[in-house]
């Protein structure tokens, strides 16, 4: 039976099957569900079954909170790839490289100009996907060229970070760029221009402890984790249960570090207005002037 098996079953095979892409579907993380990819992308990434907030690819991002999805980049100033010349189990320049060959990017920051609800703004996004998003010096030249944008357009910042913290092979480089970003974000306030932060998971470490949470108004998006240090090294440090949702952006609104947690969904309509609210400080409508002679009844009644 070899040439029933060798020849005739494979060609049987080949009529009937077809190649079947392995990423048709997504295991969320929060309930387990399989969500089919091209319902989850409509949903923004979001699970239908429980809302729970998968990652979102940094240019999806950005076209679904600029006006049309259009919008702009800018090009960031290069940087030294490996000043430390850094090494453990793999060469930190040879990680690079295989990190863009894999994203397509050049670092973890992407920075984009364009309009949202008619307002001209500038958002630095980061790209998780890149070394966790990590901020070496690359990224924080990507947060000063931002600012510098804005305070060019006079326009509003928006920052979104989604980070692990400062990048360990860059050394106290990279621990610098948090007192860099922090002036380079100081300089957009000072100038009364708008600064926002809307901080999706995860946002911790040396970003968490830097320019993220300096916003005029800080968003957070659901079930986003934010913080400092990991909450397992927090409680082998205190030797203390720590309270159920510690870290999370429903916690942190609670206890007032962030001012409103926000579905993805409802993200950019939520922006549009608040950016409306501190772009136009108008009057909503028309002043209407009182005649001079008009008699005041409460004086009246007095």
């Amino acid at each position: 039976m070899n040439w029933l098996t060798n020849y005739v079953r494979p060609k049987l095979q080949a009529l009937v099957r077809k190649d079947v892409p392995d990423n048709l579907w997504r295991k969320c993380g929060g309930c387990g569900h399989m969500i089919f990819h091209r319902d989850l992308e409509k949903a923004m990434n979001v699970c239908s079954h429980c809302g729970y907030h998968m990652r979102l690819p940094v240019l999806r991002r950005l076209e679904l909170l600029f006006d049309e999805g259009r919008y702009q980049r800018i090009e960031l100033p290069k940087t030294p790839d490996d000043p430390l010349k850094f090494r453990d189990q793999k060469r930190y320049a040879d990680r690079l490289k295989d990190t863009r060959a894999k994203t397509g990017e050049t670092d973890a920051i992407v920075v984009a100009h364009g309009r949202m609800g008619g307002i001209g703004v500038v958002i630095a996004a980061f790209n998780f996907d890149f070394q966790g998003g990590s901020m070496g010096v690359a990224v924080g030249e990507g947060i000063v060229a931002a600012a510098e944008l804005a305070l060019l357009q006079e326009a509003p910042l928006i920052v979104i970070p989604a980070s692990g913290g400062a990048r360990m092979q860059e050394g106290v480089l990279s621990l610098m760029q948090m007192a860099r970003t922090t002036v380079a974000v100081s300089r957009v306030k000072e100038r009364r221009l708008p600064y926002i932060v809307v901080l999706t998971d995860p946002t911790t470490g040396g970003v968490s402890a830097s320019f993220a949470m300096l916003g005029d108004i800080a968003i957070a998006e659901t079930g986003a984790v934010i913080g400092f240090a990991g909450a397992r090294v927090i409680e082998s440090t205190i030797r203390e249960k720590l309270p159920e949702g510690f870290q999370r952006a429903e916690y942190l609104l609670d206890k007032g570090m962030v001012d409103m947690v926000v579905r993805r969904p409802e993200l950019r309509d939520t922006l549009v207005r608040v950016l409306g609210l501190l772009r136009h400080r108008g009057p909503a409508g028309k002043v209407v002037a009182l005649p001079l002679d008009t008699p005041d009844p409460i004086l009246e009644d007095a």
